[in-house]
């Protein structure tokens, strides 16, 4: 009679186990390591950040990041940056990512007299045409500003249950809401970003790329920041410490090497972040095709928000989609030309946008269809960077020049203008920045058509298009037409309702919604 085999023992598992724990000072690149060991180890966070060094974490990240291609990894290292003094025009591109945390100088909480600007490579005739230009700008922002909240201050008495200084703060963020239309994309402006290393990288090659000088500096500037060591709070409080004798230098110095030692936060994750030629071939050839394929045609007129049919082939909608940020004309005018072409010119056109793409190249943003919502929007580029803020859609920019002229400030309730005495003051200083963009534009200078950009006004109007979902829609119509946003936004907010309440009446009741139309309390935040 055999034996009976012994049996196994039952492991024990005890009730209520999870357990949760925040982390804190570990490298980027070394926490992203230990978080991936998750699907190949059975150590604890704590357990594996114990026995990882940097260089075990930059081997591990050389063979699965860049040769097996597990780019997900990359997500989970988020990397802290202040990006300072740098102009409005770049920072718009560089905040230009879907996966992007970020927040910027407010242009109705600060006044933007004192921050400077960009200038960029320009010969000496041409560099003073820019510098007086721009010098007229910030003294015309200045006067409005002053005489905007001098006008509100007539229109709007100061509430015996308001205090004095609450009173002064809020109507001057409504004069600067007026007074923003006349800042230069020159202007420089400081932001902070807080992004994961995937989107680091993406983003550092899509600004090396840029046809503009100072973003593709930016570019640089930015990958040299998570390679080289980066600024610790801690430490440098400390050196200033030890400074004031207040600890011992010798303590300092062996406290610095053995507890803060200097940390770089993503070398490995950005090294190979260089110029997109994918995106630069294709800008090119793109933008080609698209005068080609509209021969000069005038701009047609085109409303402010125009919600675009929701029954189109999506191979149309990737063609002219792929055409749009490289001309001026409304998506609805281009679109019309695509879907004339024929099937096989038409395919020609799609083979274009991926045509020089890489093995590991996400295919351009114009790829990204068949939203049931796409808003072709008309409005001045101030109120689009609001706009631009919105990430969870996707957003086409085609290029700032003077083709769809410029917005006045007009807000329901406010003093215009020509109330304030302001108007024939304000159309000077718009038409003065305008002749010396095109004067710099037609001057033969390297990069002449870009460095004339930093010359438009925020007034100036650009186009953009925007592909959402409704929940999404929903959500920036009604965020956006509150009453304490900027008027510019609201109307565009109200519109985006109002289109999406004409084509579909059983939604309409499920917005709620400010009527920008309503003059409200302007002294409401």
């Amino acid at each position: 009679m055999s034996e009976r085999p012994t049996p196994r023992p039952v492991p024990q598992h005890p009730e209520n186990t999870t357990e949760v724990y925040a982390i804190h000072g570990a490298e980027p690149e070394v926490l992203a390591y230990a978080m991936a060991k998750y699907s190949r180890s059975a150590l604890t966070l704590r357990e594996s950040l114990a026995e990882i060094s940097s260089q075990r974490a930059e081997q591990f990240l050389n063979t699965f990041y860049f040769q097996y291609g597990h780019r997900s990894i990359a997500d989970l290292a988020h990397i802290p940056f202040a990006v300072e003094k740098l102009s409005l025009l770049a920072a718009i591109c560089l905040v230009d990512e879907t996966r992007w945390d970020g927040q910027e100088r407010s242009t109705r909480y600060q006044d933007f007299r004192r921050s400077g600007w960009f200038t960029p490579e320009l010969a000496t005739k041409q560099r003073k045409l820019y510098t007086h230009a721009i010098e007229d700008l910030f003294k015309a922002y200045d006067s409005l500003s002053a005489g905007m909240l001098s006008a509100l201050k007539r229109a709007i008495p100061q509430p015996e249950s308001m205090k004095a200084d609450s009173y002064e703060r809020t109507l001057k963020a409504r004069a600067f809401d007026a007074a923003r239309y006349l800042l230069p994309l020159a202007t420089n402006t400081s932001l902070g970003q807080i992004v994961n290393a995937r989107t680091l990288e993406t983003q550092v090659s899509r600004l090396l790329s840029s046809p503009f000088a100072e973003i593709r500096d930016l570019g640089t500037k930015l990958r040299n920041a998570a390679s080289e060591p980066a600024w610790n709070a801690q430490r440098d409080k400390l050196e200033q410490l030890a400074g004031e004798g207040s600890v011992a230098a010798d303590a300092t110095t062996e406290i610095l090497n053995e507890l803060m030692p200097p940390v770089r936060t993503a070398p490995t994750l950005v090294k190979y972040a260089e110029k997109n030629d994918y995106q630069c071939k294709s800008r090119v050839e793109l933008a080609q095709a698209a005068r080609e394929l509209m021969k000069d045609a005038p701009i047609y007129p085109a409303p402010i928000v125009d919600l675009l049919d929701d029954d189109e082939d999506l191979e149309v909608e990737i063609a002219t989609s792929l055409v749009y940020p490289h001309c001026h004309y409304s998506y609805r005018q281009l679109r019309g030309a695509v879907a004339s072409l024929t099937e096989t010119r038409r395919n020609e056109l799609l083979k274009l946008g991926a045509v020089h793409r890489g093995r590991h190249d996400e295919l351009v943003r114009a790829f990204n269809a068949g939203h049931g919502f796409r808003f072709d929007i008309l409005m001045d580029i101030g109120g689009f960077r609001d706009m631009h803020r919105h990430r969870r859609c996707v957003q086409l920019l085609q290029e700032f020049s003077d083709v769809h002229g410029y917005d006045e400030p007009v807000c329901p309730g406010q003093p215009t203008l020509a109330e304030a005495g302001l108007g024939e003051q304000y159309r000077d200083a718009m038409n003065a920045a305008l002749a010396a963009y095109r004067t710099v534009c037609d001057s033969g200078e390297p990069e002449a058509k870009q460095s004339a950009q930093y010359l438009l006004p925020l007034g100036m109007r650009c186009r953009s298009l925007f592909k959402m979902d409704f929940a999404e829609a929903l959500y920036i119509a009604e965020l956006r037409s509150g009453i304490a946003g900027h008027f510019s936004y609201r109307r565009v907010a109200w519109e985006m309702y109002q289109a999406i309440a004409t084509r579909h009446p059983a939604l309409a009741g499920l917005f709620r919604i400010e009527d920008v139309n309503v003059p409200m309390d302007l002294l409401k935040r």
